[in-house]
């Protein structure tokens, strides 16, 4: 049995409004379910996923078009310097950069890495020919790409050889980020005929030392590690 909402006058159950003050008859559950639906389709759409194979085409024919553009543009219009070189090795790069990500995703990390030290140092060595001499490549430029390359290779091998985390990760990086540091003004100092000794990079192997001592007592002591990563969220 209900009633009138405006007028209080008893309803029959058949009826849609009030006989009395013509006032709609609106049952509370039929209200819930109608604000329950959502006037949006339920039914969600997809977009076809794109084919490795496809984008691989496309980004093939993106640099090559733009490095024979350009290597035209340099013979027959602004043949001054060899300017095109610069886009031709950016584009080497960029080739070799999405070789494992999009063309052939089974190439080991190792040799991928390797790929990318070659690129970079062919980079180098194409500016030479914009350069008056090439002493710089072989003298400075060239160790330092192979020093990174090494280095790099190292740190993809200790995290697939351990177990990964924050602070394991965090240790490789000041570890290597200190060897690096030295290692460039080694080769600096060796470039330019200098006495070989640690000035700017003395201090970076200070601070990297401190921070890889505290992360190798953080991952010695158990309790100590957990509170920190409670504490740090990660």
């Amino acid at each position: 049995m209900s009633y009138c909402v405006n007028c209080g006058v008893e309803l029959e159950t058949s009826l849609t409004e009030c006989p009395l003050c013509n006032t709609p008859v609106i049952n509370p559950k039929e209200l819930y379910e109608t604000k329950k639906t959502s006037p949006y389709p339920k039914a969600k759409g997809q977009v076809d996923v794109v084919k490795r194979k496809d984008l691989a085409i496309l980004t093939c024919i993106v640099l090559v078009t733009t490095s024979l553009s350009c290597l035209l543009l340099n013979l027959f219009v602004f043949s001054k310097s060899p300017w095109s070189l610069f886009i031709i090795g950016a584009c080497i790069i960029l080739f070799v950069l999405v070789f494992p990500a999009v063309i052939y995703t089974k190439l080991p990390i190792y040799i991928s890495l390797l790929f990318d030290g070659v690129a970079v140092g062919f980079y180098l060595y194409m500016i030479t020919f914009n350069t008056a001499s090439d002493q710089w490549f072989m003298g400075l430029a060239l160790p330092i790409v192979a020093l990174v390359t090494i280095l790099v290779e190292i740190f993809a091998l200790l995290l697939r050889s351990f177990p990964i985390s924050f602070l394991t990760t965090a240790l490789y990086f000041f570890a290597e980020t200190a060897f690096l540091c030295m290692g460039i003004e080694l080769l600096i100092d060796h470039y330019l005929n200098a006495p070989l000794r640690l000035v700017w990079s003395a201090v970076v192997l200070t601070v990297c030392a401190v921070i890889c001592m505290a992360l190798i007592t953080l991952l010695s002591r158990r309790r100590l590690r957990d509170a920190v990563r409670r504490r740090l969220h990660f």
